[in-house]
């Protein structure tokens, strides 16, 4: 079991220290209020939530839970800090770091006069980027220690709802930590063991910015779901009841496959769909800004592409797939087929390998070439030869994933420019030849 001081006794502080509590770990609390130093020590929760009054006086009387404000003995008799103070807004909508700051000069003080390694842990939330920039510096400057080398650092968020706050620390839907040293590694992966859920542990950015993704995504569904509300209701539906039914199905609606960055959709649905639900909106006075914004944003990604192939100064690219996506010939909407019709009018020679657009030019399938209203000839702009497109382009641009073409194409990008619009591989990242769209 580890000891562990928290630092903020608010919301997330308070939970976070009596579950540690109960769950074996010595815990201290640490603040600056008086008055929640007295009731944590008296057994008594400074906060209002479901079941904490219990729990806060079960552990305090068990000896696994004191508060103090005195900063120097937690960091002393503790193994790892948890920082767990508030980040407001600040009026130009950039998060509010000072109470962290604080905090760590605090931390780091106490830690100029520990001889025992101590890792500090921030639980706050705060925007990708700040515990490097921010934190350590902070850490450093005070302690006169190095991080990662004489005292340890991680960032490991929260996802506690108000009113479920104990039950989701105890059956989490996701846990995630980013971590400078192995000796934060550990402890948090010890701490962490006994839930039942899988531990992603990452780069301290990469866990910053899960915790900003899910908050959005949640606020991105509550407003989706107003939306088709106020669309449903004024159209004669009950907007609920067709939430309901599109939650009840997990594998599609909530499917990962299209959680993904990359490419704009397209195809012989999404596009006109989107149109059709924006245009009854219209049709019956009914605010869309959410639906305006999927097809501003769904265009903007096609545009992005578009200047990543001229950024690399082609005046030939290959395309690698050209279908709405891999596994068929359909065109329709082809978010590739806009691409390479915008670059073919920018002057740039454009050739294509697609195997399933292929094959139905080869068989004479009726259907081949349908949906293609944008790009002229483009039977002839086909090679059925892959290394023969690679050969023959200046940049190669990765539409589609087949997976027989992964090897080639990832040798390619050592070679010539490669513009990555689905991802070949999850260990290649932007370098000077190679760009993927969204890594």
């Amino acid at each position: 079991m580890a000891k562990i001081s928290v630092f903020g006794i608010g919301y997330v502080g308070v939970v976070s220290a009596a579950c540690l509590a109960r769950d074996g770990h010595d815990v201290i609390a640490v603040d600056v209020d008086t008055g929640k130093i007295n009731a944590i020590n008296a057994g008594k929760s400074p906060i209002v939530e479901e079941g904490i009054d219990a729990l806060v006086a079960q552990v305090v009387k068990a000896g696994n839970l004191t508060a103090t404000d005195d900063f120097a003995a937690a960091v002393r008799d503790t193994d790892v800090s948890f920082i767990c103070v508030g980040t407001p807004s600040a009026p130009d909508g950039s998060v509010g770091l000072s109470y962290v700051t604080s905090v760590c000069e605090n931390i780091g003080k106490a830690l100029a006069d520990k001889d025992t390694y101590h890792s500090v842990v921030v639980r706050s939330t705060i925007v990708p980027g700040s515990t490097e920039q921010a934190c350590i510096p902070v850490l450093e400057q005070t302690s006169g220690k190095t991080a990662g080398k004489e005292f340890g650092v991680g960032y490991f968020p929260e996802f506690l709802r108000e009113s479920t706050a104990i039950a989701d620390n105890d059956a989490p839907g996701l846990i995630v930590f980013g971590y400078l040293d192995e000796g934060t590694r550990k402890i948090l992966e010890e701490i962490n063991n006994p839930l039942p859920c899988d531990i992603h542990a990452v780069e301290i950015k990469t866990a910053e910015m899960v915790k900003y993704t899910s908050n959005t995504w949640r606020a991105v569904k509550v407003t989706f779901a107003n939306e088709i509300g106020n669309i449903a209701k004024a159209s004669g539906i009950d907007g609920q009841t067709v939430m309901e039914i599109l939650c009840s199905d997990d594998k599609i609606a909530m499917s990962p496959y299209f959680m993904r960055p990359g490419f704009a959709f397209g195809g012989s649905c999404l596009p006109k769909d989107v149109r059709a639900l924006k245009y009854l909106a219209k049709s019956t006075g009914t605010k869309h800004h959410m639906l305006s914004a999927v097809l501003e944003a769904n265009e903007a990604q096609i545009a992005k592409a578009e200047q990543m192939v001229v950024d690399s100064g082609t005046k030939k690219v290959g395309f690698v797939g050209i279908s709405f996506k891999p596994g068929t010939d359909d065109l329709r909407e082809s978010p590739l087929i806009s691409l390479a019709a915008r670059l073919i009018g920018r002057g740039i020679d454009v050739s294509i390998y697609d195997p399933f657009v292929q094959e139905a030019f080869d068989t004479a399938t009726p259907g081949a070439g349908r949906g293609n209203d944008d790009v002229p000839d483009l039977e002839h702009r086909l090679v059925k030869d892959l290394d023969a497109l690679i050969e023959g382009a200046g940049t190669v641009l990765v539409g589609n994933h087949y997976g027989e073409t992964v090897e080639q194409l990832k040798k390619a990008a050592f070679e010539r420019p490669v513009v990555d619009l689905t991802r070949l591989n999850r260990e290649m990242t932007s370098d000077d030849k190679y760009q993927g769209i969204c890594w």
